[in-house]
């Protein structure tokens, strides 16, 4: 498990590909590593990798397998690219964000950016599927980094988030202009809620749908009930 809260800024020091699988040798800040065996949990640019080899005192391997590298943005990495990263959370630790999992559920990329004063406003273009989990107010991992939604716009499929000065020098996001890839995990709880009222309002409607498109066949509105409905069936 990961807090959310990014420890550093680490960079991709060489990659090397096999058939199905590659390897990232990733360099860390000085003093991140201290302690890291293999087989410990590193998020990468919220990815969850493990610990294959170690390089001295501030660098370790990782592999990654060909399902990760479709699903997130570490498909499209070279060498010398800067990622966020931190370590998994010990027993007992302070959640400064919210409990991530390091199984990122897809790649978005950035709509626009605006920068005011002490702000800096990353807007992410979501696919329509994932919407329902993302609300103002609430968590999102973008990256590896919790932080809190400001705006969503259903209609336009994107939501928006601002990032403080700190946040911008313990991470990545500075990088990233319009068109990059984020990798985006959405709240675990806010998933099971969401998904545990749809599954019990399709048992509770589904017995009643052909008679309310009996109804509003008579009025016109079949179509907008089909339409509402459909993801019920």
């Amino acid at each position: 498990m990961f807090t959310g809260i990014v420890q550093g800024v680490a960079r991709i020091a060489e990659i090397r590909d096999v058939p199905g699988l590659r390897t990232f040798r990733i360099a860390f800040p000085a003093g991140f590593a201290a302690g890291l065996e293999i087989g410990a949990s590193v998020a990468v640019d919220g990815v969850c990798l493990t610990v294959t080899t170690l390089h001295g005192g501030d660098a370790a391997s990782f592999d990654v397998m060909q399902q990760t590298l479709n699903i997130t943005t570490l498909g499209q990495y070279q060498t010398g690219q800067e990622v966020n990263v931190e370590r998994a959370a010990r027993d007992g630790a302070e959640i400064g964000g919210h409990p991530l999992s390091g199984h990122v559920d897809f790649a978005a990329s950035v709509a626009a950016v605006r920068e005011l004063e002490n702000n800096y406003v990353l807007r992410i273009a979501v696919p329509q599927q994932w919407l329902p989990y993302l609300f103002a107010k609430g968590y999102v991992a973008i990256n590896g980094a919790s932080l809190t939604i400001a705006e969503v716009n259903v209609a336009e499929s994107w939501f928006e988030v601002w990032l403080i000065p700190e946040t911008l020098r313990m991470t990545v996001f500075r990088q990233k202009q319009a068109g990059a890839a984020l990798n985006i995990e959405i709240e675990r709880s806010t998933q099971v809620i969401v998904d545990t009222v749809r599954r019990q309002l399709a048992d509770t409607l589904a017995p009643l749908l052909p008679a309310l498109e009996q109804v509003l066949q008579q009025q016109g509105g079949a179509d907008a009930l089909r339409i509402l409905t459909g993801k019920l069936r």
